[in-house]
């Protein structure tokens, strides 16, 4: 059974309302109360654990009688769990809703993704170094590996929430960090480039014209929509539901650490309109997966949504 553990401090005179809220549902399992047992904040210590169809209700109940400000709450996973029958009628109550994503743990992980550390752009810059390498030596291995290292799904992500959330703030952050990483890993990469091919560190098939790496980059078409598009419903049911395989997939398949590398190569070697080429395909992809993933966070919401609600009317029947 999914599940989630709770651990929450709560002011001496809110507890009552807090263990009656808990204690009333069926999906609130093993309430634990240890009076002015918590210190910073102080006040009681309550522990519990939670079906995870029902985490969404629960918090934010929590979160109205103003316990997240008040005191404090603490969500932690719950990787396996023995319990008796006592899970049965909370389960058969939630129906399709013991599936639903616990929207504060999917926000938390994308808030997560959208911090921009000097490691952000390190990543970035690295990336493109590696790019540059499997563009030149036309290693489709090592631009496999370029787009395994770059962090620039988290800030498109990032900003695909803000949008859902009219959050102007991260919005900004995120396009921010975006302009000023790609631009850095593009002149990084530029300067790397220029030395290769003053030491003529290139492949010869790559000096003869024969660039098919780089060919597959710089030549945006509608598949490029296609693949964006794509990428972006699965990264975001992905970071819904947790699932690091399929989230490390949207990675390997978005051209845009590729696209920004190859903008550097070709400027490097005067190749511009394979620069061109590039730049739009890097544009294109960071809109699509903006505007994809912006569109599947709401219509996810507005899906489980109509579940619960479509569960309400059933049990009040």
């Amino acid at each position: 059974m999914d599940m989630i553990h709770v651990r929450a401090v709560s002011p001496p005179d809110l507890t009552d309302q807090v263990v009656d809220l808990l204690s009333g549902d069926p999906s609130v399992l093993n309430l634990i109360v240890h009076p002015g047992a918590a210190r910073n904040p102080d006040g009681d210590a309550l522990v519990c654990d939670v079906l995870t169809g029902a985490a969404n209700d629960v918090l934010r109940a929590l979160r109205a009688l103003r316990l997240d400000s008040r005191g404090s709450i603490v969500i932690e996973p719950v990787d396996m769990a023995f319990v008796g029958g006592g899970t049965g009628a909370g389960a058969r109550r939630l129906g399709a809703l013991t599936h639903a994503p616990i929207w504060d743990q999917v926000e938390a992980r994308i808030r997560a993704g959208g911090t921009y550390a000097p490691s952000f752009y390190l990543y970035l810059v690295v990336a493109g170094l590696i790019g540059a390498v499997g563009i030149v030596t036309n290693s489709q291995i090592l631009i496999v590996a370029a787009m395994v290292v770059g962090p620039e799904y988290g800030a498109i992500v990032s900003i695909a929430l803000g949008i859902d959330q009219r959050d102007g703030r991260r919005i900004r952050r995120g396009l921010h960090a975006l302009l000023v990483g790609f631009l850095l890993a593009i002149v990084i990469t530029f300067l790397f480039s220029l030395l290769i091919r003053g030491f003529g560190f290139e492949s010869k098939a790559f000096s003869l014209g024969v660039r098919p790496v780089s060919h597959l980059i710089n030549t945006p078409d509608f598949f490029s929509f296609a693949v964006a598009g794509l990428a972006g419903i699965v990264g975001i049911v992905s970071l819904t539901e947790a699932r690091t395989s399929a989230l490390l997939g949207v990675f390997i398949s978005v051209t845009t650490i590729p696209a920004a590398a190859d903008i550097a190569v070709s400027v490097a070697f005067a190749s511009w309109s394979e620069a061109w080429g590039s730049l739009i395909q890097l544009l294109v992809n960071i809109v699509v997966l903006i505007v994809v993933g912006t569109g599947t966070l709401r219509c996810q919401r507005e899906i489980w949504r109509r579940v619960g609600a479509r569960r309400e009317r059933g049990a009040r029947q």
